[in-house]
């Protein structure tokens, strides 16, 4: 067994982290420019903890290697590694990560770890413990689409990127695989994929055996595309683009398509959206905790590549998924370490969280990608899209400590004698009488899962900004929600660098609902301080 890297995942991701600069890098010879880690100055020490094969990673090899970065003395720890629901209990040994993590942070180690790509489905979010930071997948605001221009001039714009010739050939519709036969040789085609014939690679066989000129695929809309490995034109369209193009070969006796090699697409154009591949809240272990906390880059991320690897050029590849937007965010961990080396891995999740942005950065809200798009929320995206600049003077953070987490766990019944044991507690640890409530945790977020009468939640906020500062809350309640905080003003002087606010919660809903969001802000003129909120009117039916 060798310690190197196989798989180009644990080198693509520490370069995202803390690559050096290296000059004239592109994708393909798209977007040629200068290319660095978040925090290229940082010093990295790689772990090998998947040894058995790509997609299995024992469980005593995370914690050892979590254990010696621990021992070794990093400063922050990142994680693109995680296992799909049903998601084990966070006190259990098996939940390497978890219990890894928890000896992390109480050292003082911010721990940040992949949400995992089971989206756009619902509770599909993995590394859900509150001591860690789960992040989601965005797209950028640059992409390098194929036009597919049809014999009435309209253009669609396929995700896959083409880079051969321009050509035009004739365009037929198939219903099934079954049809793509040698009469379509030298033929686009277009073919839908449904349940029914959910495996492109049926399609891809019969086109490379028929000789087609293209194969255009209609297909739920997604952000990683698998099959452009083999010696075929390949497009992947959606159903609405698909429709489309059905209706002009409908329409046409001699329907015709031109394509030409792919284009670059920047800024306003190229709306961010999470990615549809991204895992969604709420949190299936802990629905009191949101997650993911907080969302970045995660789609096509161009980042350093082992040799021979198929699709890498000169040393690079572009990757998508959430192991590719944890280490954007490590990168900013990193550097808020440098700037705040005496916070608290919660503060530095805090001012993640506090300062995210719900809109892309020119303004226009994020959406979700998926079968139903959608405006994104706190089980998306978490507190929004990370902004590095104004999480380094957030004003306010929710600060919390190992003891903090291992009362939440005393709230959510696990055994005294497994919270000491992750906690590596050398007497038998004994949870408060009685046990703290599963709201009382000072996150960053106010999750309640089942709201059936008025519920109030403390929270505590730190000043970390200017000494003597005054702060006035703005709440946006979630509709059918009535939201009070007390006080409604936060004096900071001096003397008073801490402050606690209560929050009321109540609800006009009769029955049982879906999650309302929300938000609760602090601002003092120049932070903006907010956390989501995140409420739904159900009866308690298994939890307690």
């Amino acid at each position: 067994m060798s310690p190197r890297d196989s798989e180009c995942h644990g080198t693509h991701v520490a370069s995202t982290a803390g690559g050096a600069f290296v000059a004239n890098v592109s994708n393909k010879w798209f977007g040629v420019g200068a290319a660095r880690g978040g925090a290229p100055s940082a010093r990295i020490a790689v772990y090998k903890v998947c040894w058995q094969n790509q997609n299995s990673c024992a469980a005593m090899d995370i914690i050892k290697a979590m254990d010696d970065a621990i021992e070794d003395g990093v400063d922050v720890m990142s994680l693109s590694l995680g296992r799909s629901v049903p998601i084990l209990p966070e006190s259990n040994e098996h939940n390497a990560i978890s219990y890894g993590a928890f000896h992390a942070i109480s050292k003082g180690i911010p721990v940040i770890c992949a949400g995992g790509n089971d989206g756009p489905q619902a509770y599909t979010v993995s590394n859900v413990p509150p001591w860690v930071i789960t992040v989601s997948a965005t797209t950028l605001d640059r992409s390098f689409p194929t036009p597919l221009v049809l014999g009435n001039n309209i253009t669609i714009l396929a995700r896959n990127q083409y880079k051969g010739h321009e050509f035009q050939a004739d365009l037929i519709y198939v219903v099934s695989y079954n049809q793509i036969t040698s009469a379509a040789k030298g033929k686009a085609v277009l073919a839908f994929l449904t349940e029914s014939e959910y495996f492109v690679g049926e399609f891809v066989d019969r086109a490379l055996i028929a000789g087609l000129s293209a194969l255009i695929i209609s297909s739920k809309s997604i952000d990683v595309i698998g099959y452009d490995k083999r010696e075929l034109v390949l497009f992947m369209i959606d159903y609405e683009e698909g429709t489309t193009m059905m209706k002009y070969i409908g329409s046409n006796s001699l329907p015709t398509i031109k394509i030409s090699t792919e284009i670059r697409l920047t800024g306003p154009l190229v709306a961010t959206q999470v990615a549809e591949f991204s895992s969604r809240g709420p949190n299936s272990l802990s629905p009191y905790i949101l997650k993911p906390d907080i969302a970045a880059p995660g789609v096509d991320i161009l980042a350093a590549s082992i040799p021979f690897i198929e699709g890498a050029e000169n040393g690079f590849i572009a990757l998508s998924g959430t192991s590719m937007s944890a280490p954007v965010v490590t990168g900013v961990v990193a550097l808020l370490k440098a700037v705040h080396s005496d916070w608290s891995p919660a503060a530095i999740h805090s001012a993640l969280v506090t300062t995210a942005s719900k809109t892309d950065p020119y303004g226009e809200p994020i959406f979700t990608e998926g079968d139903s798009r959608k405006l994104a929320d706190p089980f998306d995206y978490g507190g929004g899209l990370g902004n590095p600049t104004k999480a380094a003077d957030p004003g306010l953070v929710y600060d919390a400590y190992a003891e903090d987490y291992m009362g939440y766990l005393c709230a959510a019944g696990y055994e005294e004698a497994s919270i000491g044991k992750m906690a590596k507690k050398s007497m038998m640890y004994h949870c408060p009488s009685p046990r703290p409530s599963m709201l009382a945790l000072n996150l960053p977020s106010i999750t309640i899962p089942f709201l059936n009468a008025d519920v109030t939640v403390t929270r505590t906020v730190t000043n970390v900004g200017p000494v003597d500062s005054i702060y006035r809350v703005i709440i946006q309640a979630p509709l059918g929600v009535e939201i009070t905080v007390t006080p409604t003003l936060l004096v900071f002087n001096c003397f008073v660098k801490k402050l606690s606010f209560e929050v009321t919660v109540s609800t006009t809903h009769q029955s049982n609902s879906i999650y309302y969001f929300g938000s609760i802000t602090w601002t003092d003129g120049y932070h903006v301080v907010s956390i989501p909120l995140s409420v739904r009117k159900q009866s308690p039916m298994y939890f307690h």
